[in-house]
């Protein structure tokens, strides 16, 4: 496994590559979630790419960039053990300049939910996805479901500028417990763990009565959040279409359902495509 996080290292690397080339990009501190990426990449190229970069152009200010989880070694350790080519490793100063252009999020999809709690938080994860993605030449690039609307917008961009590459949606990794998997996980404390197990429940309780023919948005949306009582602070429960517009009705094969809630320290985010 080659590792640098010189762009010119990477392009000499990428000299040596001949077929398909699959990219997983990452934030690092790697988990189960982020592995089931890299194997299905592994799995689908002739070769694989993964980058490691905290990218801080979309953390708002007061967030948590600086204690954001960091295990370099560990985290090359997975890679090499899952047949990773190439590990991309960059430092800012590589991936920024002082005045560089800048991309701006789609004005509607982009600001609601995710976007209304974090403006300005798309901008920067499209400007370092689209960095990333011409850095990597990459055939395929693998995003996990459970980041939704990054993943909507992601393919959006790669529509919109006829960029040459397929965006590969994967499905959420749960603990044994339901939980779905985020490095931000390990902030949770004691009986956090359990209380953030609400989350899971919320969606396990809308598939019921999806399942039983509940089709009204705000039945379903009150039924999760009486769920939701167990976090500290809901900050939405949403049923949208693939477009990220309002539901009145559940649309079958066109419906996701979010939650995003406070856990003690973390925010936490689940979602339910249906």
């Amino acid at each position: 496994m080659i590792i640098t996080g010189n762009i010119e290292a990477l392009q000499e690397a990428k000299k040596t590559l001949r077929g398909t080339i699959g990219f997983v990009p990452t934030m690092g501190a790697l988990h189960q979630g982020h592995l089931s990426l890299i194997q299905q990449a592994r799995k689908e190229n002739d070769h694989l790419i993964v980058s490691i970069f905290v990218n801080p152009t979309q953390f708002l200010e007061g967030e948590d960039l600086n204690a954001y989880p960091r295990k370099e070694a560990a985290d090359i350790k997975i890679c090499k053990l899952a047949g990773v080519d190439i590990l991309f490793m960059p430092a800012v100063e590589t991936m920024y300049e002082k005045d560089e252009l800048c991309i701006g999020a789609p004005a509607l999809r982009a600001y609601v939910l995710e976007g209304e709690k974090r403006p300005g938080h798309f901008d920067g994860m499209l400007q370092v996805v689209m960095k990333l993605l011409n850095l990597s030449s990459a055939n395929r690039a693998y995003f996990g479901k459970k980041d939704a609307q990054q993943l909507v917008l992601i393919s959006q961009m790669v529509k919109n500028y006829f960029m040459d590459v397929q965006i590969i949606p994967c499905d959420i990794i749960r603990d044994e417990n339901g939980l779905a998997l985020s490095s931000r996980n390990v902030y949770l404390q004691g009986e956090e763990k359990q209380r953030a197990l609400s989350l899971a429940r919320s969606l396990k309780r809308a598939t019921k009565l999806v399942m039983a023919g509940e089709e009204n948005v705000e039945v379903i949306r009150k039924e999760m959040l009486r769920v939701l009582e167990e976090t500290d602070e809901v900050e939405y429960v949403a049923i949208v279409d693939r477009e990220f517009n309002a539901l009145e009705r559940v649309e079958i094969g066109n419906t996701i359902i979010l939650v995003a809630a406070w856990v003690g320290k973390p925010r936490l985010i689940d979602n339910l495509w249906i």
